[in-house]
């Protein structure tokens, strides 16, 4: 049974209904679960856009036999159709966390670092085509590529501790990880009000930051505040500590709970509780982080119990993994594009649809659409038919579905939808269309200049920097650089003094 919201639906929900039905494709998961299947994980992972920068070859030469066996296993075992499915994600568009290293798998090492299988998001201004990258990650002070901005491992979106959301071995585990089995999760009460967002059970209010997207506001029942104290025992275990003690969940960009995981004795189950005396900075920093992976409510589980898609909407495995005796229904596919476009013409009602791979007014005459088309070229009006046909072309209905396919990295995807609207033979006039289209293969040169490494800065830094002329391309003159780790500080010391002459008030 679906529950029902005391407001609208929450845009949390919202912007993961659009992920589901746009980002990871069926003929993507098709085709990465057809090359899975006879082993061919490098194909695999290339249906699923995801680049390789790993050699199995180098990993036995310099790791050993050992390591490069245990690797080449987990890579057949990979989905990377349902590693994209479970990536984290961006508010409002649903898109890919940029500039992210999330660890995979982990292995001992004879140096004594483990060596880490990550993928690796391409920062913001490079990320058209939403694709992804598999490679090895060897510890600090290894090659890594110094163009990527966060080439080390997060600690906070991590799935080496959560396999069953990549590996298609261990998927059936997701309904036990993600609380599926049990009742639904409650909203967290708290004493907040107004625009403070409610916290965990007996943690402190935390105010609301309007400036955080991962920060949802009041009434957010994303918090899996139920699965904190196992998933807690299981990180700490992970990292080598003893099976109880202290970790942190960040609550958001300036807020984190420091808990701590404890137990009557070790037959119990372990429960959390807020840390009873504060701890310094350092220390807190210091401290294991559960993983965002745990911390939150499974979206396609938020998105079955609200009713918001249907189960064979879903990924198969997981589908298979949350399926349930009645599940909620959802709003069915959207009707195909088959039936003709009507139009009111010269007191009649024509047709518009697909002739020959082209949209064309059925209802006329070619000889007289040919003369029509030439008045129009003389500057003489044009008829009705004509005009609807030309406003498709420009802008038409199914321009939404278009965007969204083309900003999750969809071409194949969006060129259908545009062929079945307008034929593959359509010429395309100046119109939102036609720049959705250009800007999307445009963004893709950008995406290939950062992974060959040519540009190296986001291009805003370098501008603010004094880079060259041709870097400066890429950057936006008409907006202001953002501050970062990379602005010199002499620019930091000048923006934030407040001595400097106001221009725009003097005359």
């Amino acid at each position: 049974m679906a529950h029902h919201f005391a407001n609208d639906i929450p845009s949390r929900l919202l912007m993961w209904q659009r992920v589901r039905e746009y980002a990871v494709p069926l003929s993507m998961i098709e085709t990465a679960t057809a090359r899975r299947a006879v082993g061919d994980w490098s194909g695999a992972c290339a249906a699923a856009r995801i680049d390789i920068d790993l050699d199995l070859r180098a990993v036995r030469k310099r790791h050993g036999t050992d390591a490069a066996t245990v690797l080449r296993a987990d890579l057949r075992r990979l989905a990377p159709d349902l590693l994209r499915w479970h990536m984290p994600r961006i508010a409002p568009d649903g898109r890919l966390r940029p500039g992210l290293t999330l660890s995979l798998a982990r292995y001992g090492s004879s140096g004594g670092t483990p060596l880490h299988l990550v993928v690796r998001t391409p920062p913001t201004w490079a990320d058209a085509g939403q694709r992804m990258s598999l490679a090895l990650w060897e510890g600090p002070g290894s090659s890594v590529p110094g163009h990527h901005p966060h080439p080390h491992p997060d600690r906070r979106h991590r799935l080496d501790l959560h396999r069953h959301l990549w590996d298609a071995g261990r998927s059936g585990e997701l309904a036990q990880r993600c609380g599926a089995d049990g009742a639904p999760p409650m909203v967290p009460s708290g004493r907040s009000a107004g625009p403070r967002r409610p916290a965990p059970p007996d943690l402190p209010d935390r105010p609301h930051d309007p400036g955080d997207p991962d920060r949802p506001s009041g009434g957010d029942a994303s918090w899996a505040v139920s699965r904190w104290a196992a998933e807690a025992e299981v990180l700490l275990r992970a990292e080598g500590r003893r099976p109880r003690g202290a970790f942190t969940v960040r609550l958001g960009a300036r807020s984190r709970a420091v808990l701590e995981l404890v137990a009557p004795d070790d037959s119990h189950a372990p429960t959390f509780r807020p840390l009873r005396e504060p701890l310094p900075t350092q220390q807190v920093a210091a401290l294991p982080v559960l993983p965002e992976a745990a911390a939150r409510v499974l979206p396609d589980l938020e998105l079955l119990r609200a009713g918001l898609v249907a189960a064979e909407r879903l990924h198969p495995l997981v589908a298979a993994a949350l399926a349930e005796p009645n599940p909620a229904a959802a709003t069915g596919p959207a009707p195909e594009p088959g039936d003709p476009h009507r139009v009111r013409c010269r007191g009649e009602v024509h047709r518009i649809a697909l002739r020959d791979g082209v949209l064309t007014a059925i209802d006329h005459d070619p000889a007289e659409l040919r003369r029509e088309n030439l008045l129009v070229g003389l500057g003489g009006p044009a008829l009705p038919c004509l005009r609807a046909i030309d406003a498709v072309h420009r802008s038409p209905e199914a321009l939404p579905a278009v965007r969204e396919r083309l900003l999750h990295g969809d071409v194949a995807g969006a060129l259908t939808v545009v062929e079945g609207l307008l034929g593959p033979g359509a010429l395309l006039p100046d119109g939102p269309l036609r720049r959705e289209l250009e800007s999307a293969a445009t963004r893709r040169v950008d995406h290939g200049l950062f992974r060959s490494g040519l540009v190296t800065v986001h291009p805003a830094a370098r501008a603010a920097g004094g880079g060259n002329a041709s870097d400066a391309e890429h950057a936006d003159a008409s907006r202001r650089p953002r501050p970062d780790r990379r602005t010199p500080h002499a620019m930091l010391r000048k923006r934030s003094s407040r001595a400097r002459p106001r221009t725009g008030l003097m005359r």
